[in-house]
């Protein structure tokens, strides 16, 4: 492995492994309460774009490490829109008691 692919893939191996402790996290808790939908959003779109750009280019470290980033970005922004629709239910029961 050339010394550039050496660094593609260590950089990539580092910025994915930085997203499993909030995976674990947000897991763990049960909460993405302090998670910004838009910004997940925006990111795993990114990194969506970023497979692609791996793929067209048959570039193994990008395509690994975006294909992986967002295998857990997608799983958080699971996380939130299931406590978004969560809490909307919640919601709509303690209105329906209200009444």
């Amino acid at each position: 492995m050339d010394m550039t692919n050496l660094i593609g893939t260590l950089a990539g191996g580092l910025t994915t492994i930085a997203f499993i402790p909030q995976v674990a996290r947000t897991w763990k808790t049960g909460s993405s309460r302090d998670i910004s939908l838009f910004t997940y959003l925006l990111f795993s779109s990114g990194v969506l774009l970023w497979l692609i750009y791996g793929i067209r280019l048959q570039a193994l470290p990008i395509m690994l490490a975006n294909g992986v980033t967002l295998l857990l970005s997608v799983s958080i922004l699971a996380l939130k829109v299931r406590d978004i629709l969560r809490t909307r239910r919640r919601i709509r029961a303690a209105d329906q008691r209200t009444l």
